[in-house]
């Protein structure tokens, strides 16, 4: 995927630079292309040599989200020239991480073997934004393998407290 990501980078830069004073609006409606870009008959239309790309454009701005900037018709006209409408997805990846580093937002994952919702997780949170120091993005991810206690993986920090690991520690110390 390396060249998806290489592609995806310089159109998610550049889109970043455009709408930076709107950046976080931004990305709602990117993430909204984004998904109608990943649909495999919308992939399949855009490529079929005897539609065009007005044709194209009309069909996502009726699948699409409604009411979008100009800003974000032009982008999309620029990938559908480009033939470049498949790699939407990418690009919204790699803009969220440059609106997450402009907010000074980091994405956490959390991995637990049980739900974990509402005030609990807002709790959570502040004890993990204390403990890795940044604001932090999080999702939870279920697990049940855990048993129990949570694995929080932030870039590539990973903080394990899970009854998984502890007992993996404890039959390393048992059999050494």
């Amino acid at each position: 995927m390396a060249e998806l990501a290489t592609i995806a980078r310089p159109y998610a830069e550049a889109l970043f630079q455009v709408v930076k004073a709107d950046a976080v609006k931004a990305a709602e409606w990117l993430d909204g292309l984004a998904v109608v870009a990943a649909d495999p008959g919308l992939q399949q239309f855009a490529h079929d040599p005897k539609v065009t790309h007005a044709q194209v454009l009309d069909l996502i701005a009726q699948v699409g989200p409604k009411n979008l900037p100009p800003a974000a018709v032009n982008f999309v006209q620029t990938l559908v020239d480009n033939g470049r409408l498949a790699v939407l997805p990418e690009i919204a990846r790699h803009f969220h991480a440059l609106v997450d580093t402009m907010t000074g937002v980091r994405q956490a994952v959390v991995h637990s073997a049980f739900p974990i919702e509402g005030a609990a997780l807002d709790d959570m949170t502040k004890v993990f934004e204390k403990r890795f120091g940044c604001k932090l993005s999080v999702q939870v991810a279920l697990e049940p393998e855990l048993i129990g206690g949570v694995r929080v993986v932030v870039g590539d920090e990973v903080l394990d407290t899970s009854v998984k690991a502890r007992l993996e520690q404890m039959k390393v110390a048992l059999t050494a």
